[in-house]
């Protein structure tokens, strides 16, 4: 999606207001209201991006409960001084493991399984390097932006061991130096944000980063 304008942010705002009112809300024309609401709010997104309206409705509204920002990880994992970044499917370009935060997973699981699912490797977890916005302007590197906000969270971590299995999602790791990076998928990591993990791999007592 792109940066959004200020139609897009109104119908983000309708859907938000939509679905904290079906969550919340008793008397059954309230309800019909808000569905409605809810079913304008997509129309006006698949309008403005073009897509086909069952796509968006799947990516814009088809969450339930209270609208709160998304949670994923990303898995920092060292090994000789060299950070290991996969190459993903879907840009062509490099990103440290991680995703989507499952529901049934806390988020230290999550970003095991991640790793372990994208890269091959098992990992053990060090410390949380940064917890970061996915709206925040990085240096000059902008994330796109998604509908709804995106919390981040980083974690430091070292290999155990394990190998890569091409699978659907990457089709390759390898560990790089800072001055030695691939292109990078920026709406997954930044620049930035890969040298903080490698400041965060070199410091004796890191302080976890957040905004």
């Amino acid at each position: 999606m792109e940066k959004k304008d200020q139609f897009s942010k109104w119908a983000i705002e309708l859907q938000s207001i939509a679905q904290n009112g079906l969550e919340y809300g008793h008397d059954r024309f309230d309800l019909e209201r808000y569905a409605r609401i809810r079913e304008i709010a997509t129309e006006m997104m698949a309008a403005k991006t073009g897509l086909p309206l069952k796509q968006v409705k799947d990516l814009f509204s088809s969450d339930d409960g209270y609208q709160t920002p998304k949670l994923a990880t990303r898995a920092a994992i060292f090994k000789n001084d060299k950070l290991l970044l996969v190459h993903e499917t879907t840009d062509d370009h490099w990103s440290m493991p991680g995703g989507w935060c499952e529901p049934n997973l806390s988020v230290a699981q999550n970003c095991i399984k991640e790793a372990r699912e994208e890269s091959g490797r098992k990992i053990a977890i060090d410390q949380v390097i940064a917890i970061r916005n996915s709206k925040t302007n990085v240096h000059g590197h902008d994330r796109t932006e998604r509908a709804i906000n995106v919390c981040n969270v980083i974690f430091l971590c070292h290999e155990l061991g394990g190998d890569f299995v091409k699978n659907t999602e990457t089709t390759e790791c390898d560990y790089f130096s800072l001055d030695n990076l691939p292109p990078l998928s920026l709406i997954r990591n930044t620049p930035e944000e890969i040298k903080i993990c490698f400041d965060a791999h070199k410091a004796a007592n890191w302080q976890v980063l957040f905004d």
